[in-house]
């Protein structure tokens, strides 16, 4: 069985990928600041389900904190692979506090990337983002789209992080995999996000801010599949990027539609001018994905909005007062 550090274990994508790994016996050296970005009641309540695994050690460590890292390697001469699953996300929030995006998204990826080539840890694996193809790439847009014109700072501070991936690829032969997600979803996700907040406040009666006419689409990726493509990228690969993402692009108006029926509620909904820093449209060619991983997603949209759905009303007495703006 394996080490393997993940940073990010309270974050939505970190901490099921943690799940999935202390469930084929390996050990997990969890690292999270449990930052503020969003609600942190969500990331303690992940959390809480994880302390208990066998296998689990958790560390309440910044990334910048290269001192803690070090004594973090100290502590485990043997990691067997760096999951980078921690960041500031956020197109918007980006906006208002860049130079937090460039800590956590670039000067962190600097740092682990320095641990590995210090410590002899071969291989590293970086949580990227579709938001790095900027406004009109092609459709579905394949990994070798224009990425060198983001919109925004958390764009820009994940297009930096891949680059000094591949520097470090380049000059000590750490094996890296950058993933390139697009719009995960799925039970305990990031309440910032769309499919959270649309639940929550179409099941709780309250207004539905939507930027835009609606009209814009998302090809939404479940939390799962994520987790299983991520967990797959550990092979040896040399330098890849590799997008994930579901296969089925719906409107926000057709998703706010499906949740309301769901939920046996019609949202009230407020529209406000589409964000300038926003995509119109995302969908992902995954084509790479399968021919190198040999991953498809597998859960469709349906399904995975009504386990999203499914948790949240068991969970109601505490995520329906979790902030979502």
């Amino acid at each position: 069985m394996a080490t393997y550090l993940v940073t990010g274990a309270a974050g939505f994508i970190g901490a099921r990928v943690s799940e999935l790994l202390l469930a084929e016996g390996h050990t997990v050296l969890g690292i999270d600041n449990l930052n503020q970005a969003y609600d942190v009641r969500i990331k303690h309540w992940r959390l809480k389900r994880l302390q208990p695994l066998a296998g689990f050690h958790f560390y309440h460590n910044d990334l910048c904190d290269r001192p803690a890292l070090e004594r973090l390697a100290g502590e485990h001469p043997r990691i067997d692979a760096i999951i980078n699953l921690a960041a500031r996300a956020g197109v918007r929030a980006s906006l208002e506090d860049p130079w937090a995006f460039l800590d956590s998204n670039t000067t962190g990826t600097l740092n682990l990337l320095e641990l590995a080539q210090r410590n002899g840890i071969g291989k590293l694996v970086l949580a990227s983002t579709s938001s790095i193809y900027g406004a009109n790439p092609p459709y579905p847009t394949p990994e070798d789209a224009d990425s060198s014109h983001p919109l925004q700072a958390y764009a820009a501070s994940k297009k930096a992080a891949e680059v000094l991936c591949h520097a470090y690829h380049h000059l000590y032969h750490i094996d890296v995999t950058v993933f390139r997600y697009f719009t995960v979803y799925g039970p305990a996700g990031r309440p910032d996000l769309a499919m959270f907040r649309f639940v929550q406040r179409i099941a709780e009666g309250r207004t539905l801010h939507v930027n835009g006419d609606g009209s814009q689409s998302r090809g939404f990726t479940y939390i799962d599949d994520i987790a299983r493509g991520t967990i797959l990228g550990l092979k040896p690969l040399g330098y890849e990027v590799i997008n994930l993402g579901g296969h089925e692009s719906i409107t926000i108006n057709d998703l706010i539609a499906m949740i309301e029926e769901m939920l046996g509620r019609k949202a009230a909904i407020e529209h406000h001018p589409f964000h300038p820093a926003d995509m119109m449209n995302n969908l992902a060619d995954v084509r790479k994905a399968k021919d190198t991983l040999g991953w498809q997603p597998r859960v469709g949209l349906r399904e995975g909005v009504q386990n999203l759905v499914d948790w949240y009303l068991a969970e109601r007495d505490w995520a329906s007062q979790v902030m979502t703006e």
